[in-house]
């Protein structure tokens, strides 16, 4: 049995509101669980000293300052399993070179080891509030959808869907076969991304590829008269190794550098992965591959954090995009709900699950939806979401459509035009034959979705 704790790192009197106003604290909420034999509240208590004043015993060394900076248990919900803490500004860990705050002390202190403990039998992080004056010391994006939108050409407000793909198969193609892949796709669409393993594998070594992949850009862009974009993977272990890798693209792509954005796999690198890449290279979109965290964030995990909680920091650490998964409409797990993933990172203001963010001018993170998606669940999901401007990376739906990766690209841009005109998808799909194709492509999605399609488009086979 712990010390309790709680007539110290508890206050249930103190008011959210009053919190939020004051300024001073960053507010969490967790679902929480307690072991059997524990107290909701001794528990919960025993969680905020852990996460920042408190030892398991008392010690010679504290002092009144130091019980100044507690964090604080300010409402509990045993019935629903929920509790907030309120954390103290001045826990939070400072850059010796700058004084900006870190997201891997935010980290440490709010999933740090309380996510051990004997007392709590689960704990997951739900939401977070970050109050104006700790905003203003995150980096947040230095580049977003719109810098890509102006190099597309297009209006830099709702300057709509940016069709793209991911090179398929994730590995096994050699330098060439991979760099046709590239430039098929780029005769119909905009924005292709490595798959997240791909980046210098022997028999696909990056300096033999990248400048295939460039060449294979230019082409495409000769060809069809309009920009073309590629997310390039630059994810290592190293920092040294990632700028090596980041340089020698962008010295590679030449004219075309700020068509490039650089691949992190910000969940299993972690946050100074994702800071090296916002900081060394701030003139390009920096792409956040979320790889891995379904450990935590799985609608089955009870630890950790959600995916909500995920997308929300990537924008606090300067990510130009983040992938939120399909909302329900692709292959990953997911629900129609997880929009306001898309609409916390994407807008100046909204509401999370437990608190209200406003984000004072920090540019937004796009949402990068991916997972499964093809021409024929798009309607479906921009109805859902309610606009389209977002990045979507299709591979099977631009590599398996069944005239061509071009087709196929084209075919997404059509689903996009449709749901925009408010068209029947299947009317829409008699006048544009690569949306057409899409429901020969995908047979059993199109019955799914659209049934009796096959009657009005004239495909019996």
């Amino acid at each position: 049995m712990s010390l309790d704790q709680t007539s110290r790192y508890a206050d249930l009197s103190l008011n959210e509101d009053k919190l939020i106003a004051d300024g001073n604290h960053i507010l969490v909420a967790y679902t929480m669980e307690p072991a059997a034999g524990n107290g909701y509240l001794a528990t919960a208590a025993h969680f905020a000293a852990e996460s920042s004043t408190g030892t398991n015993v008392e010690v010679s060394t504290t002092d009144d300052f130091t019980k100044g900076v507690d964090a604080l248990v300010y409402e509990i919900d045993e019935a629903n399993g929920i509790m907030k803490i309120a954390y103290p500004n001045e826990l939070f860990d400072r850059n010796v070179t700058d004084g900006r705050v870190m997201l891997v002390s935010f980290l440490t202190l709010t999933i740090g080891n309380n996510q051990g403990m004997g007392d709590v039998k689960n704990a997951q992080m739900q939401d977070f509030y970050i109050p104006p004056k700790m905003l203003q010391l995150f980096d947040g994006p230095s580049k977003d959808i719109s810098d890509l939108w102006r190099i597309l050409g297009r209006p830099v407000q709702d300057g709509g869907y940016i069709a793209g793909t991911i090179i398929k198969p994730k590995l096994g193609l050699r330098p060439e076969p991979f760099a046709e892949a590239a430039y098929q796709f780029w005769l119909g669409g905009d924005f292709i991304k490595n798959d997240e393993p791909q980046g210098n594998q022997v028999f696909c070594p990056m300096k033999k590829v990248m400048p295939l992949v460039a060449d294979a850009m230019k082409r495409a862009q000769d060809e069809t008269g309009q920009a073309k974009l590629f997310s390039a993977n630059i994810t290592a272990d190293d920092h040294y190794e990632m700028m090596a890798r980041a340089d020698y693209i962008l010295e590679t792509f030449g004219e075309n550098a700020s068509h490039v954005a650089f691949l992190v796999d910000g969940y299993v690198g972690g946050p100074g992965m994702i800071t090296t890449a916002r900081r060394q290279y701030p003139n390009q979109y920096l792409h956040y591959h979320r790889a891995g965290h379904g450990a935590v964030t799985s609608p089955s995990s009870k630890r950790g954090y959600t995916a909500f909680v995920l997308a929300k920091m990537a924008r606090l650490q300067g990510a130009s995009g983040i992938h939120v998964g399909t909302m329900g409409y692709g292959k990953m797990e997911g629900s129609r709900d997880d929009k306001v993933i898309a609409y916390m990172i994407e807008r100046d203001s909204c509401d999370g699950p437990f608190y209200h963010q406003e984000w004072y001018g920090m540019k937004p993170t796009t949402p990068i939806i991916s997972g499964g998606m093809n021409a024929l669940r798009l309607p479906g999901f921009f109805e859902n979401l309610g606009h389209g401007n977002v990045i979507n990376t299709s591979g099977g739906g631009s590599y398996g459509h069944i005239d061509s990766p071009a087709a196929g690209a084209i075919s997404l841009r059509q689903a996009y035009e449709c749901w925009k005109e408010g068209a029947d998808p299947v009317e829409y799909a008699k006048e544009h034959k690569e949306f057409a194709r899409a429901f020969e492509s995908f047979p059993q999605d199109a019955d799914t979705i659209y049934p009796g399609w096959r009657d009005r488009l004239g495909v019996h086979k």
